[in-house]
């Protein structure tokens, strides 16, 4: 595949405007010649005939030239409008010189220029058509034998109705879509000057979470040694119990040090995997057995035929979010799978006393309750890969609490087992 440049990228964009611009005067000037052969035959000859074919060959030329050869300079696009320009003066001085009233169109060549080129150029491009106007001025054509001043009068009239619906139209299509390019551009850098905060944000978290991570590895090592050493003394014979207990806590505890360094080096290293939605939730449902044995937590019977992009971060994300349903609703918590349009919900419903946002974990936010940095680092992994988190606050007793939603977007079958 042939590179271009950022200038040929932008040059190749352009050519459509440049064809435009070229059609609407090609246009222009045929109209011009077939209501002159009707109404004015001696300025409808076929010199200008011959120019009009001329420019509409070089503005398909120049657009195929534009499209497979894209130059790397604005030069040779300035001097493909002052072609421009010099061919419309050529057709002008054979039909009637500065009195015709296409003579407005030497402006488009120009207000083009002043979008695509540097300034300076433009600058040079606005002299010649100055020059060109001035040239018909100062060497005039002569009038055409047998037409009245009423005539050439209603011929001009005409002309500057044509000029102007010419112009509106241009100026509909040209300046409406720059317009809607530039508002397009300005969302899109919106939104990337938020994500770029909502980063800097996270890897200000993840490098105290990496620090706070390699200073618990030696207290927990030396708490594990001393738990080993008093399981082996004779007079911890009472305390046995809760020494299990609390080893088991340890090596919990030291598990969950290993899978954070895990998803830190997976989420380092974009490793996504392509997996049915079955098969996913129940991997989150080994992990979430394992963190929490004693939970209530009911899982969807029947799933949906979905295939998902995830990864370990994002298992990370949503066993962070059932936890914090846990702790807000302990009696129990309830997970569904619905099916959307190129996409699946993931919701888990608590019976707690709900939250207020409705687009929670948009920025880290202090909370006795879990629902803070948390539930920020969980948003931020879901929007990462193409998804979204809302929730929904119930107050119809006894269904109350809150209904967290996770957004993922399906992945094709063919894609998926590719």
């Amino acid at each position: 595949m042939k590179l271009h440049t950022l200038s040929q990228v932008g040059f190749r964009q352009s050519a459509r405007y440049l064809l435009l611009m070229r059609l609407s005067m090609v246009t222009m000037e045929w109209l011009a010649l077939t209501t002159l052969w009707f109404l004015a035959p001696p300025l409808a000859g076929p010199a200008p005939l011959l120019v009009t074919l001329a420019h509409a060959v070089f503005a398909a030329a120049s657009w195929l030239w534009m499209t497979r050869h894209p130059p790397r300079f604005a030069l040779p696009v300035t001097f493909s409008l002052a072609a421009d320009l010099m061919a419309l003066g050529i057709w002008l001085a054979l039909t009637g010189g500065f009195t015709n009233p296409l003579v407005s169109l030497l402006l488009l060549p120009l207000v083009t220029g002043l979008v695509l080129i540097p300034l300076r150029q433009s600058l040079l491009i606005t002299l010649l058509a100055i020059l060109v106007y001035t040239l018909l001025i100062l060497f005039p054509a002569p009038p055409p034998a047998g037409l009245s001043h009423v005539d050439l009068m209603h011929l001009h009239l005409m002309g500057m109705w044509g000029t102007f619906a010419l112009t509106a139209t241009i100026m509909l299509v040209v300046v409406g879509s720059l317009a809607v390019r530039l508002r397009d551009q300005q969302l899109a850098l919106s939104q990337s000057r938020e994500d770029r905060l909502r980063d800097e944000q996270i890897i200000a978290l993840g490098l105290s979470a990496a620090n706070v991570a390699h200073r618990l590895g030696t207290p927990l090592n030396t708490m594990t040694l001393v738990v080993e050493d008093l399981k082996l003394s004779r007079l911890a014979d009472p305390f046995r119990p809760d020494l299990d207990l609390l080893e088991q806590q340890l090596l919990l505890c030291r598990d969950q040090l290993q899978t954070m360094t895990s998803a830190a080096r997976q989420a380092r290293e974009a490793a996504t995997e392509t997996l049915p939605l079955a098969h996913w939730l129940g991997r989150l449902r080994e992990s979430a057995t394992l963190l929490w044995p004693g939970a209530a937590i009911q899982w969807p019977a029947t799933l949906p035929k979905v295939t998902l992009n995830v990864d370990a971060t994002l298992d990370q994300a949503v066993l962070n979010l059932i936890a914090n349903a846990l702790h807000a609703s302990p009696e129990g918590i309830e997970i569904t799978a619905v099916p959307a349009q190129d996409s699946v919900n993931l919701n888990i419903l608590d019976y707690g006393q709900g939250i207020s946002a409705t687009l929670p974990g948009q920025h880290p936010v202090n909370s006795d309750q879990g629902l803070g940095v948390g539930l920020f680092l969980s948003n931020a992994t879901i929007q990462r890969l193409g998804g979204h988190l809302s929730a929904q606050t119930r107050s119809t007793v006894p269904q109350s609490g809150t209904t967290m939603t996770v957004t993922l977007p399906a992945v094709a079958p063919e894609r998926g087992h590719g």
